[in-house]
């Protein structure tokens, strides 16, 4: 009985354990940013504009603009969860070849932005380059693009604005329902602080939405993409199955290529 008695606490002291792991290192299993030094000098093939927006809290959240002459629109874009924009600025910058300007951000922590990690804040965050955008472009010309991560930050922001378009890349269904699948034995529910509820979100969003997914994505399932897309009330809607396509190789998929240029017409 004392040795089953102390099996049982060493149980739950191990479960206690993971609890306080998941919860003090959650934001180092979301998040992977990589750092920028501040006289870093992007570099690529479209004409570009890096800028700095200041955050309420001042944090300073650095962006590029990437413009030509006589754009279809602009491109809103926000990227997956690692990396920072001398990575994201080439892929962004494939759409300046569809005739789209596009600003992508880096998100707190990532590249040369600065400021503390929260949901709120990245919400925040991306009005405020939302706000930025409708300075210098018709709210009717503006396509929202989020993918992987940044599909929860593009589909709350799409919700409380009216942008032309809604794209998602490998969207979820909420970051809660991704972390509740991972972590089936924890109480995620209560210690998650980025529940990112995309499918509540998405239920807001009066502009169409277009969901590309790849069926082998090992990353963020194919399944969970399919459940946002039927949490969509809006009848103006699309998804684009990529069959076999995984989280990171969409763009080597013609169905993808053709897909996106077809909603960027």
């Amino acid at each position: 009985m004392q040795k089953l008695r102390r099996f049982g606490l060493s149980i739950l002291s191990l479960f206690l354990l993971l609890i306080a792991m998941l919860y003090f290192l959650q934001e180092k299993l979301i998040f992977l940013p990589s750092e920028l030094p501040m006289d870093y000098e992007y570099s690529f093939t479209h004409n570009f504009e890096e800028l700095f927006l200041e955050g309420t809290d001042n944090a300073k959240l650095n962006a590029l603009h990437f413009k030509q002459e006589n754009p279809k629109g602009l491109i809103l874009y926000f990227h997956g969860n690692a990396g920072d924009l001398s990575r994201w600025g080439h892929i962004a910058s494939s759409f300046v070849q569809l005739h789209y300007d596009v600003i992508v951000m880096d998100y707190r922590t990532y590249g040369k932005s600065t400021g503390k990690l929260s949901e709120s804040a990245l919400y925040e965050d991306a009005q405020l380059f939302y706000d930025y955008a409708l300075d210098f472009y018709e709210e009717d010309s503006i396509v929202v693009y989020g993918r992987s991560l940044g599909s929860g930050i593009a589909t709350n922001l799409a919700s409380n604005n009216k942008p032309k378009k809604l794209i998602l890349e490998t969207p979820f269904y909420s970051l809660l329902d991704e972390a509740q699948n991972r972590f089936p034995f924890l109480p995620v529910k209560h210690v998650l602080k980025y529940k990112m509820t995309s499918f509540e979100y998405i239920q807001n969003v009066s502009a169409p939405v277009r969901i590309f997914h790849g069926t082998l994505d090992n990353v963020v399932s194919y399944e969970s993409g399919k459940k946002l897309y039927i949490a969509i009330s809006s009848e103006d809607k699309k998804m684009y199955t990529i069959k076999n396509g995984n989280h990171n190789n969409l763009i080597e998929f013609e169905t993808f290529r053709e897909g996106i240029k077809e909603e960027l017409e």
